[in-house]
């Protein structure tokens, strides 16, 4: 029998298949570029000559990522925003404006996402993730275009996005949703602003162990070795493969690719098994008891 071997791993941080300086002179916006994966995204456009705005809702988190893009010499803003308020996020798009220029790329990366049962999900917790992960990508994305096409200028919109938004996400249900309108965005905007010269793309990451995951998830890595078999590809993402990505689908190689979507996980949400597995109820697999209607919220 063949033993599994898994995929390649990344080539080391630092390198870049875009030519050095694609994004020299660029201003790219990207939202929740302070930690995470937004920030290794926001590390990789830097890398590539881009000058960074970097808004998150927390000042901590936007001044890791200012920090982080100034230690490799390009300019960085940092902004305080609540995506949720389209007047936080005109704000933004001003101070990026005088500071550093339009922004020429718009990474929409902030979202909201924490695992609960359906009918335990009260209707702030709905509210909240889809109120920052659907609306708050669509007021940025809103700006973003409004901006460009007053200028007559061409621009590039990334919007992050998840898998469950084609196959459901059960624990998610608000966050699955959300993002199946994230995606709807990309494919409906992409064709309204088309003719003006900017494309939107989306990208899904998989298993890229990073600081803002779910405890839930950061909890089973823990107790794993990355070689265990949990996707086809044998290992987790690296976060800079992700950057990578991104930074490809807004460069000047990738301009006839709009309204596209591309997953980065390894072929790990195509998996099937040959049989079928178990069913295990979300409530179980959190470790809850039976639904108690006299809690409900």
């Amino acid at each position: 029998m063949t033993e599994p071997i898994g995929l390649p791993d990344a080539p080391p941080l630092g390198e870049s298949a875009l030519p050095a300086g694609t994004f020299d002179g660029m201003c790219v916006l990207v939202t929740g570029g302070g930690t995470g994966l937004g920030k290794a995204i926001a590390l990789e456009f830097a890398r590539l000559g881009a000058d960074l705005v970097i808004a998150s809702r927390k000042e901590e988190h936007v001044e890791a990522g200012r920090a982080a893009i100034a230690e490799l010499g390009r300019r960085a803003l940092a902004v305080t925003c609540d995506i949720r308020q389209p007047d936080d996020v005109a704000a933004a798009f001003d101070a990026a404006e005088a500071a550093l220029g339009l922004p020429g790329v718009l990474v929409n990366n902030a979202a909201a996402n924490f695992p609960v049962p359906a009918e335990d999900m009260s209707p702030n917790a709905w509210r909240t993730v889809v109120d920052i992960t659907l609306n708050g990508t669509f007021f940025c994305a809103r700006e973003f275009g409004r901006r460009h096409l007053a200028a007559r200028t061409p621009g590039s919109i990334v919007n992050v996005g998840a898998s469950y938004a084609w196959t459901g996400g059960p624990g998610f249900a608000h966050s699955a949703a959300a993002k199946a309108g994230v995606k709807n965005l990309v494919e409906t905007l992409a064709v309204e602003w088309g003719p003006y010269g900017i494309q939107v793309n989306g990208l899904v990451p998989g298993l890229f162990p990073h600081e803002d995951m779910t405890t839930d998830i950061q909890g089973a890595l823990g107790t794993r070795s990355e070689k265990d078999s949990l996707q086809p590809a044998m290992r987790a993402g690296r976060p800079r493969e992700l950057g990578w990505a991104a930074t490809f689908l807004a460069s000047p190689y990738a301009r006839f690719i709009s309204g596209h979507t591309l997953v980065v996980d390894g072929a790990n949400w195509q998996r099937r098994t040959l049989t079928m597995a178990s069913v295990v109820t979300v409530r179980r697999q959190m470790g809850k008891g039976p639904f108690d209607p006299d809690e409900r919220r």
